[in-house]
């Protein structure tokens, strides 16, 4: 009977706290009458109560004994699951975790017998009792019967907690190699012809090879086909390729009881464009001469499994030295990072947090820095060699090679995330690494892992505390024994040789391992605060630096600034407490020389990087305002002219930093904001913000000039206009200042006493700008004055009108494109720009003998300037498609439209061509090509003055900072060519567009 309306009956009110979820919907299946013999016993419903979903494994139940053929069949199997708490614990249990499983047992009604044995927890099957369980198996029909009735036995002792979830992965994994026997026997039985010709070794791989495998998942194999005695090779390779084929197929089809799993042959040698069966001595071959760093790191776990296993036995033998060689191939470890972060990014961004696999702190994480250490470290120890991760990961702790306490925690978090991989698939045996997202879901997920009081909240908590710890200890792992061996502290942990951690600094890339463990042994030994602080940073920063193209500069120079501040009490706090900048520090100090080499003259500056809220943060570059306004106060309080450029300097110093550092982490990205910076607001912010640093340094300097030459007033207005790239807001870190200098006398005043002050401002600013300094130069260049080097530095503006009107060339015009003033007397500067417009953007645009006048500078200058021996097709500035080539198509467009486009007005570059292309005088696909090679040609010249400490127009030859400069571009390690083609291309695309634009071709 069912309860009245409005009242609920005892049974419902029991079923909910057994932990239903739809109890009206249980209470209806309880009344059914394949349950009325025991619809109100307790036991049944206590033990639906234990299962990871009870709705789920009530609603099995009764499909299952719908199934049965009989009464008798039902009642007897009722008794069964009363009577034997074992069966019952299984039964249910594999019903309340997998629908899968629940619709194999209504399809095959009698195999819930195979959970009616009952193992002790010290005895578990392995190949051969599932050899046993999958021998009559005739068909590929039949066997997937029986593999999934092993599948139950297997999924029955997982849920109930007779095994563990490394138990539970070895069952999975000798189940695998009893299958594929059984298929490589079917597919044998079919075609004995082709079986006595060869002999044929399925080597297993992956976590198969592993005795780690999942559920639900591609079990992979690499074939190695001999022929018999006498037999032709060929021919008993084709035979060897047909049974391998028939043999996959019979696993990965698809049939009536669904398929088993797919298996993948793609990790033999040439991947799927390779021939699916090679001979032991072709295998070899293609290892010694072909393979990359990956495919070593999955030959691992390489276990034979089927068909001729002495054969698969010489397989392993032939090829186990050469993966214990794979440590010493250059860019080792950078290879095997480059494809985990390959991993990473080939992760839909929806799915992300979801990916309990791939995702950071997943599984991944773990099983690629075990298997990256057994590399390093398994050449010289044997009890490394283990292809299964966690007993790898024992082997590591019992070596010294990872901290105990690490490894215990890194092992419990791996069976844990395993744990939740298989109740996942085991579900709907699916293959699958995402976490659910319904509630329903997590609950039983939860259940099934023995989360009870509050399941979801409990998982999600648990999961995201196990993640963060694998995240952690990934990179933490390669580093904490290092310091372990050098930080001479008592420990109860076995230790790293010292030519153990030799070894591990070189495969990680640092080319100097006993410098580096000296800087090691200086910043963490001992029993200080200041060591103890470090020995918890270094870790993690030691991976940022290996992550870099010079491991060692980075380790040096952090050496060198704790050196310098160790002392300090902010210092280490900053580094240790604000997330962003220990990450950024180690991004600065291991990108090149620049930005260290201002952070060593200012140590203090490293406070700049823990501004803000990670990215670049507090590290945006100032205005110019606001850095005039602190230089002209700095300025104030000095004593002399000298004194105050020194000020001033130091400001330019610290502010150099600050925009060099928000280059490099925009280009590097962090941990919290992942480097997928727009390349062109980079540039810009670079070209800004130290265009805007050097206006204010001249503004500074001429204020030090005149004040301690003249007092408050000088004789004569007074402006400095900036040219070429400087007036462009287009500087890079080590550009020259292009300048015009141009005065008026006061009204009154002596005009000879007027010029011989504005020529006496001139030399003083330039000679206290060209002092010696360890700073970066400011270089002042006035060539593109009027008459050039012969002519005067400084001119009033009526000489400057009246030479314009008079002599001024083509090339002159051009060249006032990118004039602005940028320090001294703003009405003058004003008029000098009023009066130059007319010549830049004439009224009636360039006539052809002006264009080919400027064609031809162009053509000559080309010719001429290039500097011999360089490449031109790299060359940033004169080369095809590159500064030049784009700034001249420009600035031609500029002087022919721009008396009437005003967007063409412009002194800088981009906008230039932004404005041409909104006005239709530029097409869009052409105003890109242009663009993006100029943002690429400026990004070169920028890297090439971080990374080696000086300016240059093409890229290094030196092969690391080449290897730098394509960090600062975003390329990995090995990308060098990847990088130097793209540059080609680019320029190539915008070489064309300037041969259709410039020259008219």
């Amino acid at each position: 009977m069912t309860a009245a309306p409005g009242r609920r009956s005892s049974t419902f009110t029991r079923l909910l706290r057994h932990g239903f979820i739809d109890p009206s919907a249980a209470e209806r299946l309880l009344e059914s009458a394949e349950l009325s013999p025991v619809r109100n016993d307790p036991v049944l419903l206590e033990a639906l109560g234990r299962t990871p979903d009870p709705d789920l494994a009530l609603h099995g139940l009764v499909r299952l004994l719908e199934a049965q053929p009989g009464a008798t069949a039902r009642r007897g199997l009722l008794d069964m699951v009363i009577a034997a708490k074992p069966l019952r614990d299984r039964l249910l249990g594999v019903l309340g975790a997998s629908a899968a499983l629940a619709d194999h047992l209504a399809r095959h009604p009698r195999d819930w017998e195979a959970l009616v044995t009952y193992e002790p927890r010290d005895l578990h099957p392995g190949v051969e009792e599932f050899e046993r369980g999958l021998a009559e198996a005739s068909d590929p029909v039949s066997l997937r019967i029986a593999y999934r009735r092993c599948l139950l036995a297997i999924a029955a002792r997982d849920v109930c907690g007779t095994t563990d979830v490394a138990e539970t992965a070895a069952e999975l994994a000798d189940l695998a190699t009893a299958t594929l026997r059984a298929a490589l026997g079917l597919a044998c039985a079919a075609a004995p012809d082709d079986a006595a010709l060869c002999r044929l070794a399925v080597i297993a791989m992956g976590k198969c090879g592993g005795h780690e495998l999942n559920y639900v998942s591609d079990v992979d194999v690499i074939f190695v086909g001999e022929a018999v005695d006498g037999a032709d090779e060929g021919k008993a390779l084709r035979a060897a390729t047909k049974l391998a084929s028939h043999m996959m197929r019979i696993c990965s089809e698809t049939t009536v009881e669904g398929s088993i799993w797919p298996v993948d042959a793609n990790l033999r040698p040439e991947g799927r464009n390779g021939p699916l069966v090679r001979t032991l001595s072709s295998h070899v071959a293609y290892y010694q001469r072909w393979a990359k760093t990956w495919e070593f790191q999955a030959l691992l776990k390489a276990r034979p499994v089927a068909g001729d296993l002495a054969l698969g036995e010489e397989y392993v033998a032939a090829v186990e030295p050469l993966v214990w060689q794979a440590a010493e191939r250059e860019n080792f470890v950078a290879d095997v990072q480059k494809m985990r972060r390959r991993v990473v990014e080939n992760i839909p961004v929806a799915e992300v947090e979801r990916e309990l696999k791939l995702g950071p702190g997943g599984l991944r994480d773990v099983e690629f820095a075990v298997q990256l250490l057994q590399l390093v470290h398994g050449r010289a120890d044997a009890s490394l060699r283990s292809g299964t991760t966690l007993d790898a990961l024992q082997a590591l702790a019992a070596g010294g090679y990872v901290g105990r306490a690490d490894a215990v925690q890194l092992d419990e978090a791996y069976r844990f995330l395993r744990s939740m991989e298989h109740r996942i698939q085991l579900y709907r045996l699916r293959r699958t690494h995402l976490v659910p997202e319904g509630e329903a879901d997590q609950r039983r997920l939860g259940r099934s892992l023995g989360l009870r009081t509050d399941p979801v909240g409990e998982l999600n908590r648990e999961w995201k505390r196990h993640a963060a710890v694998v995240r952690r200890l990934h990179e933490k792992l390669f580093y904490r024994p290092l310091l372990d061996a050098v930080a001479q502290l008592p420990s109860g942990e076995a230790r790293l040789s010292s030519e153990a951690a030799r070894e591990r600094l070189v495969a990680l890339g640092y080319a100097d391992p006993a410098a580096a463990l000296r800087h090691l042994e200086a910043l963490a030994s001992g029993v200080t605060r200041k060591a103890a602080i470090q020995r918890t940073l270094l870790p993690v920063l030691l991976g940022w630096f290996a992550d870099s193209a010079d491991p060692d500069a980075g380790l040096l120079n952090f050496r060198k600034v704790s050196d310098a501040l160790g002392r300090t009490p902010w210092y280490l706090r900053l580094l240790r407490d604000e997330g962003a900048a220990a990450e950024n520090l180690a991004r600065v100090l291991s990108a090149g020389r620049l930005a260290p080499d201002l952070l060593m003259r200012a140590p203090e500056a490293v406070a700049l990087l823990g501004d803000g809220d990670g990215g670049v943060g507090g590290l945006e570059p100032r205005g110019r305002a606001h850095l005039e306004q602190e230089i002209l106060a700095a300025v104030g309080r000095a004593e002399g002219a000298a004194q105050a450029v020194t000020a001033a300097r130091g400001v330019r110093r610290r502010e150099l930093f600050r925009t060099a550092a928000a280059d490099i982490v925009g280009s590097y990205g962090t941990e919290a904001q992942p480097a997928e910076a727009d390349q062109g607001a980079l540039v810009d912010l670079v070209g800004g913000a130290v265009s805007d640093l050097t206006a204010a340094t001249l503004a500074g300097t001429l204020r030090a000039v005149v004040r301690e030459g003249w007092g408050d007033t000088l004789p004569t207005r007074f402006a400095i206009i900036g040219m070429g790239r400087f007036g462009g807001h287009e500087l890079g870190y080590g550009s020259d200042a292009d300048v015009l200098f141009v005065h008026e006398p006061w009204e009154g005043a002596d005009e000879q006493e007027a010029a011989r002050a504005a020529n006496a401002v001139v030399a003083e600013v330039r000679r206290l700008l060209q002092i010696p300094s360890a700073d970066p130069p400011l270089l002042i260049d006035a060539d593109l004055r009027p008459e050039g080097k012969s002519g005067p530095l400084v001119r009033t503006l009526k000489s400057y009108e009246a030479y314009y009107r008079r002599w001024s060339l083509v090339w002159e015009s051009q060249a006032l494109l990118r004039a602005e003033p940028v320090a001294g007397d703003e009405d003058l500067g004003r008029r000098f720009v009023e009066l130059i417009d007319p010549l830049r953007y004439p009224k009636a645009g360039l006539g052809a003998d002006a264009v080919r006048e400027i064609r031809r500078l162009k053509a000559r200058m080309e010719s001429e300037r290039l500097p011999r021996g360089s490449d031109p097709k790299l060359h940033t500035k004169l080369g095809p498609g590159g500064l030049s080539d784009v700034e001249w198509t420009a600035q031609l467009l500029q002087m022919r439209h721009g008396a009437e486009v005003a967007g063409l007005r412009t002194t800088r570059t981009r906008a230039a061509l932004a404005a041409a292309r909104a006005a239709g005088l530029l097409a869009q696909e052409d105003a890109a090509t242009l663009d993006e090679a100029w943002v690429l040609a400026t990004r070169v010249r920028n890297a090439v003055m971080l990374v080696r400490g000086r300016a240059g127009d093409t890229f290094p030859s030196d092969a690391r900072e080449l290897a730098a400069v394509g960090r600062y571009l975003g390329y990995g390690p090995g990308q060098v060519g990847a990088m130097l083609d793209d540059y080609r291309r680019t320029a190539r695309r915008a070489r064309g567009v300037v041969e259709a634009l410039f020259y008219g071709g």
